[in-house]
């Protein structure tokens, strides 16, 4: 009683004013610790496959790094103070390690506080160049593998605003983004707007999504142009010696042809727009030659400001190369309009290729009755393209033969891209002569490779399959059985029977082996021996519970339970932590099953740091809403979303470890408006937490998620769907948690801050917690501790110590 009355003083002492800056708190130690757990690093195979790279991470940045001056513009955010994108994620210890034995060489050479945001394999895998994020800009680096010792090539002038600014032109050059080199100092913001900002539509449609960090003004406008400004270079590994090629301008595409002798440049040029991201600007594709001369434009798309969900842009688009031959260029292109209204289309799509030196017309490989996607390389008689269409959530692969345009074509597989039970895999890929990944083909040449996650209704049993494309029979070569869980990453040789693994299980974390294909016994040599990252959490018992709603779907979620807890010492109070999806059947929603063998891994973002304070949690209940005959998923989205809450909530306590009288539900994004929701429509729960979150879907007119349709298509489903206008239901604690910076499409903090004043005019138990510089998803370790102390004391006084 004695703690409950000090939670109560310490949330909520400030009863008496409208609101009040807090300074920055920290949960308990166990809760605590974890945050400053060591990452385990990202491992990376070389083109030749003879080494892994282990790229370690660092720890949470501290909030003083977040706080740095930063320009939002055209959907960007941007570090102006090294002329790259802010928030980046970056490494700090660049490791090497040998396939053959294991050894590791760590490179040498780097600054003691490196960060390295950008990397690239050399086509031979001799040499890794890489990007170093300095006080004043990007440095270029490169380190050579037979040495492991790096160096830098360039002063910090590299320009990463529209990512990755560099790439391997042949084994020995590298084409780069750099700031221009005679670059002025930046606009100065006017002490007098020279008049007001207006915008106009002359009777034309252009429906677009809820975006964010959008152009506002003239001087945006100005500082979009002035930091994306990029001029191309040619740099050598060996010398650094730099060739200017006379390219310059908003280039946010610069891909070299599998010969190393033309450039794909694509580049952004005016009218901007102020509703729309940088990536739906007019658009220039070009290609160059190596001495800077313009040698084709495929074309000059317009500005993109209109499209329904799932509508594509007019004009070319996914343009890239041919993997597979020396200069080819590839790409699709609508034959209507690129929207999404007709289901019934003999052909909506065409594919074309171009070789060089580009003269003539190009050529129509094929037409396609969906939407053409990805296109994987392997020669003139082969390559596997993909068409989709989303409303029906049909997926298409096709052989093709590229060497015979407009020839027959063989359909491989039809299936729903919900449809996990059935899934044949992905075409495994391998080097060619290019350094280009293509489908990996047998000796022969008859047959090819296929992974996949195997999903079954027990879990997924990761699989490699040889397909044969005479016979299109299929032979299994290998799969992962209980008690691990083992996928294939590569085959590690030209034998084609060895090959690089991942594997774990429920005690031990993901680590890195090869395994003899040949090997009856299934001969295993291990190669990384990464450490669990939360020893902690060794006594928590997991267990995937598979259970029904009312109405026969069947659902399933991960129970973890504390360490040490018995059923002997009684019912425990209970975490849900969910995030719901929208599916056409059920019999694609109860394709959703969770992997017992897979090692639980924390997150201080989710729901399982609150296992180390004796709740127990149930993490991902599937929470399916579902298409009824006739009609769309969310006609009947709280009627689902809340059949399927409380059938989690049945089934833990019909098992004996939940008090249903001590229940929470949380969840971030989606999940969040999930559980407003579910606060807004029921008792089940004794309280909840919302991060992130949207509650007004009036303020996402023009849909979201999964939702096509607009508003003023479907006004009812839109209001029924806002638990803001259902605010005065909520009688249950209500914890809103939000970043200041949020620059997810739709949840923008007005979402939280509305919402808050909502429930505070109805009554309701809530709080509201804006979090200073952070984007949707929260970084700072300030941050991440205070969020896990609002969340702590939350549960602890409304849910664990409740009445």
């Amino acid at each position: 009683m004695l703690r409950r009355a000090f939670l109560l003083v310490l949330v909520l002492a400030p009863l008496g004013r409208a609101q009040v800056e807090t300074p920055y708190r920290t949960p308990s130690a166990p809760l605590a610790a974890l945050v400053n757990a060591p990452l385990t690093p990202f491992v990376v195979l070389n083109p030749d496959r003879s080494r892994l790279l282990l790229l370690e991470r660092a720890e949470s940045p501290g909030l003083a790094e977040l706080a740095q001056p930063e320009l939002r513009l055209a959907g960007l955010r941007i570090d102006p103070a090294i002329n790259s994108a802010s928030r980046a994620a970056a490494y700090t210890g660049l490791v090497l390690q040998s396939v053959a034995d294991g050894t590791e060489q760590r490179i040498t050479g780097l600054p003691a506080d490196a960060r390295v945001p950008h990397y690239q394999w050399s086509r031979n895998g001799k040499f890794l160049a890489f990007t170093v994020a300095r006080p004043k800009g990007l440095e270029l680096w490169v380190a050579e593998v037979a040495t492991a010792r790096a160096r830098a090539l360039t002063p910090p002038v590299l320009n990463g605003v529209f990512g990755e600014p560099l790439a391997w032109l042949d084994d020995e050059t590298l084409i780069v983004r750099r700031v221009p080199a005679q670059r002025t100092p930046p606009p100065a913001e006017p002490p007098v707007p020279a008049g007001p900002v207006v915008q106009e539509n002359l009777g034309r449609r252009a429906a677009a999504r809820t975006y964010q960090d959008l152009l506002a003004n003239a001087r945006d406008e100005a500082l979009f142009e002035y930091h994306g400004a990029t001029e191309l270079v040619l740099i050598a590994a060996a010398s650094g010696t730099v060739t200017p090629l006379g390219v310059t301008g908003l280039i946010t595409v610069a891909t070299p042809s599998p010969d190393g002798r033309h450039i794909l440049v694509e580049s952004l040029h005016r009218p901007f727009s102020y509703l729309v991201p940088s990536s739906r600007f007019p658009t220039v594709i070009d290609v160059i030659a190596l001495d800077g001369r313009r040698e084709h434009r495929l074309a000059d798309l317009p500005l993109n400001e209109g499209g329904a969900i799932g509508a594509v842009r007019p004009g070319p688009r996914n343009v890239t190369w041919r993997g597979d031959t020396p200069a080819t260029l590839s790409w699709v292109q609508a034959l209507d309009r690129g929207e999404t209204t007709d289901d019934k289309k003999a052909a909506r799509d065409a594919w074309f290729t171009h070789a060089a030196p580009f003269a003539g017309a190009p050529v129509e490989q094929q037409k396609f009755e969906f939407r053409a996607g990805t296109v994987t390389w392997g020669d003139d008689t082969l390559a596997l393209v993909t068409e989709t269409w989303t409303r029906t959530r049909i997926t298409r692969t096709w052989r093709v033969a590229p060497g015979r345009p407009g020839g027959p074509r063989e359909l491989l597989s039809e299936r729903s891209t919900q449809e996990r039970f059935k899934h044949p895999g992905e075409p495994v890929r391998g080097r060619n002569q290019f350094g280009r990944l293509v489908i990996q083909r047998s000796a022969d040449g008859g047959k090819i490779f296929l992974a996949g996650a195997g999903a079954t209704p027990e879990g997924d049993r990761p699989f490699l399959d040889e397909f044969d494309l005479g016979s299109k029979q299929t032979r299994r070569l290998w799969r992962s059985a209980p008690p691990v869980y083992e996928e294939f990453i590569a085959f590690t040789d030209a034998s084609l029977t060895r090959a690089l693994m991942r594997r774990e299980s429920a005690q031990e974390p993901d680590n890195y082996c090869v395994r003899d294909l040949t090997r009856a016994d299934g001969a295993l040599r291990p190669l990384t021996r990464f450490p669990n990252p939360f020893p902690q959490f060794a006594g928590v018992k997991s267990e995937v519970l598979r259970y029904k709603r009312a109405d026969g779907v069947a659902l399933s979620g991960t129970l973890h339970l504390p360490p040490g807890w018995t059923p002997a010492q009684g019912p425990l109070p209970t975490l849900l932590w969910a995030y719901p999806r929208e599916y056409l059947s059920a019999e694609m929603a109860e394709q959703v099953t969770p992997t017992a063998e897979r090692f639980t891994r924390i997150s201080v973002s989710g729901p399982l740091p609150f296992l180390l304070d004796g709740y127990a949690v149930l993490n991902d209940p599937t929470m399916p809403i579902i298409a009824r005959p006739g009609g769309k998923p969310n006609d009947t989205y709280i009627e689902q979303l809340v059949a399927s809450a409380q059938a989690a909530v049945d089934e833990l306590v019909r098992r004996g470890v939940t008090d249903p009288k001590r229940v929470a539900v949380g969840g971030h994004s989606y999940g969040a408006f999930m559980t407003a929701n579910l606060l807004a429509h029921s008792r089940i729960f004794r309280a909840g937490i919302a991060r992130s979150g949207a509650y007004n879907r009036t303020l996402t007119p023009f849909g979201f998620q999964s939702e096509e349709r607009t508003f003023w298509q479907a006004p009812q489903v839109y209001a029924a769907m806002s638990p803001f206008n259902f605010a005065d239901k909520v009688k249950d604690p209500l914890l809103l948690i939000h970043g200041e910076a949020d620059n997810n499409a739709g949840t923008f903090p007005i979402q939280s801050e509305r919402f808050y004043n909502a429930l505070k005019g109805h009554g309701a138990t809530t709080r509201f917690v804006l979090l200073p510089h952070e984007s949707h998803g929260y970084r700072a370790k300030e941050s991440l501790l205070h969020m896990l102390w609002e969340m702590e004391t939350w549960l602890d006084l409304y849910v664990k110590d409740s009445k």
